[in-house]
């Protein structure tokens, strides 16, 4: 049921990918949203200009989808570096990322996405490549094996990773500067979308964007996916200009709400409710219960609902909030079932009525 979701801030596949190429910014006067991120950036790409120095490294940490590899080829662009990409379990050993760094020039910059993925022995040859710009490379093994410095050009690494907690503490430390990029306004997100619609050649009418963006979760990559579906059904079922019923029809073909929830969503609210009477409940007994991955739901599901607060997690499991409840018309106040047996000092009170 999670695979393909199209709320999911992960990339579907490579054809999603080369059409959000098509819609990316260039550069940081196209951007929208993360002004904070953005300013600092701009700051940092003066002062590097300035001095003629490469930039420092850089670590673009948050939830998929919301623009690190985009931020990534601003930056290159904005420095007018080429860019090499490559991503943490491509890496798998220590040849793989020499090949990456033997071809860099000074100033470039090499964009690792997902780099909490790296092994722990390429990691450790990437140490000394960030903080000397030289790494030491074993040549052949056994008697005939034997070390060469290689001296490396002055390049940017710029990394990527939706799960920061999991970077090791040498790793993060040799980044010069470390952005959290959070989730995107309604506001912000219709401003993206009137942009994508313009590239893409598409009439709106007026309030059909800010529809799209309300279900976005938040997120530019969700919002690009819903207008790319919703073009479509225009395209079939109407004349192909993106109106109010259209949008509508459209999204609710997609089993997406009002907020953005989807039917894997409702499905984990509703076993709360039905099966846990509203929680707790652990992680486990609800992937259980609906015949999901643990990590599905931790990854996927729980943070979306645990950010417009349709969902706790407390010591003793999950629970489901009232407003929740009042989104999917449920009872969540159940009352709980009493013991067929009594309790023990109720047993003592019937003896002692009975004598």
């Amino acid at each position: 049921m999670a695979i393909g979701r199209i709320i999911s801030g992960q990339s579907l596949n490579e054809a999603e990918e080369s059409f959000n190429v098509s819609l990316r910014p260039k550069f940081l006067g196209e951007c929208v949203g993360q002004c904070n991120v953005r300013e600092k950036v701009a700051i940092a790409i003066a002062a590097a200009k300035q001095r003629s120095e490469p930039l420092e490294h850089i670590l673009f940490y948050g939830p998929p989808g919301l623009g690190k590899t985009t931020l990534a080829h601003v930056v290159a662009n904005e420095m007018g570096a080429r860019i090499r990409c490559s991503s943490g379990p491509a890496l798998t050993k220590a040849g793989d990322v020499m090949g990456l760094l033997s071809n860099i020039n000074t100033g470039d910059v090499l964009f690792i996405d997902e780099i909490h993925r790296l092994s722990t022995p390429v990691e450790e040859f990437i140490y000394p490549a960030m903080e000397d710009f030289k790494v030491d490379f074993t040549v052949d093994s056994g008697l005939h094996a034997k070390t060469i410095n290689f001296p490396l050009k002055r390049f940017t690494l710029i990394g990527a990773t939706t799960r920061a907690g999991l970077l090791s503490a040498p790793l993060r430390s040799r980044f010069g500067m470390l952005y959290h990029l959070d989730f995107y306004s309604s506001a912000e997100l219709t401003e993206i979308l009137g942009r994508s619609a313009e590239l893409l050649g598409l009439q709106c009418d007026d309030g059909t964007l800010e529809l799209i963006a309300a279900r976005s979760r938040g997120t530019p990559r969700v919002a690009n996916r819903l207008l790319k579906r919703v073009r479509d059904y225009a395209q079939v079922k109407g004349s192909g200009v993106l109106s109010t019923d259209i949008v509508e029809n459209a999204l609710k073909m997609e089993q997406i709400d009002t907020l953005g929830l989807d039917e894997l969503d409702r499905a984990v609210l509703r076993a709360l409710v039905n099966v846990y009477d509203g929680g707790p409940a652990g992680i486990e007994a609800i992937a259980a219960t609906l015949g999901e991955e643990r990590d599905t739901l931790e990854d996927v599901v729980e943070p979306y609902l645990l950010q417009i607060g349709f969902l706790r997690r407390t010591r003793r499991g999950r629970e489901v909030t009232k407003q929740a409840c009042e989104h999917l018309g449920l009872d969540c106040h159940k009352e709980k079932r009493k013991p067929e047996q009594p309790e023990l000092f109720e047993q003592d009170e019937v003896r002692s009525q009975n004598l």
